[in-house]
């Protein structure tokens, strides 16, 4: 008899924690909002044109990746990667963005067959992982859905850069214990990404180490408005 009543008082509790979770999740919904819309800047185009022997770069996955939150053609990431790739090659780049706003990791094949016909791409950057967070797609299934996008973009000559999910720790919007739980799935999604990736023979890039200390200490600078996405400064260190 007590342990069927400790029992019931265990599912009592662990329905009680997702009610809390859910009602927080709604909350912060609520008070991110869209201020933003869904449409990042368009940075589409061929960086510094005279180099000649031109890079075709392309982004693919979710709003980081695509740039909501720069104020500008110029802050997001795709065209800091751009000029960044320009400088240190010494030759042009062509930017292709793919990416999409709330895009989780199962749209990766749409995208990478949204590729113009007769565009091979030689270095194709993948962010995505948060939205596949939020929404609680299981990690298996994300990865699965990343290594295939992986592997077609090989298949077409491209050399396959990763950075993989942000901390959601960092986003102060987003209640305790909310938080602590989505930074603790973001960070198992960012090992699993970062395992396939290099077994697939991408390269990788961890978003959370190399970037996220920053977004955690100096949130009013690296993110933009709404308090989730990067500012342009945020993209800028991101790029780097």
């Amino acid at each position: 008899m007590t342990s069927a009543v400790l029992a019931g008082a265990g599912a009592v509790s662990a329905l009680t924690t997702r009610e809390v979770l859910r009602r927080q999740a709604a909350v912060a919904r609520a008070v991110i909002g869209k201020p933003l819309g869904e449409l990042a800047p368009d940075a589409d185009r061929v960086y510094k044109k005279r180099l000649g022997d031109r890079v075709q770069l392309v982004l693919l996955g979710d709003s980081i990746a695509a740039g909501l939150g720069a104020e500008d053609e110029r802050g997001t990431l795709g065209s800091r990667l751009a000029r960044g790739v320009a400088k240190a090659s010494g030759r042009s780049v062509r930017l292709t963005t793919l990416a999409r706003v709330g895009s989780e990791s199962s749209v990766l094949a749409e995208q990478v067959a949204d590729l113009p016909a007769g565009l091979r791409p030689d270095v194709a950057v993948i962010v995505v992982g948060g939205n596949d967070v939020t929404h609680r797609v299981p990690v298996s299934e994300s990865v699965r859905h990343l290594v295939a996008a992986i592997e077609e973009l090989q298949s077409r000559g491209a050399e396959v850069v990763v950075g993989t999910c942000p901390d959601l720790g960092a986003l102060r919007p987003v209640p305790q214990p909310l938080r602590a739980l989505g930074s603790r799935a973001s960070r198992q999604l960012a090992s699993a990404q970062r395992a396939a990736a290099l077994d697939h023979g991408a390269w990788s890039v961890s978003l959370a180490d190399v970037v996220g200390p920053f977004f955690i200490t100096n949130p009013d600078e690296m993110f933009s408005l709404d308090r989730f996405h990067p500012s342009a400064v945020g993209y800028k260190r991101t790029a780097k």
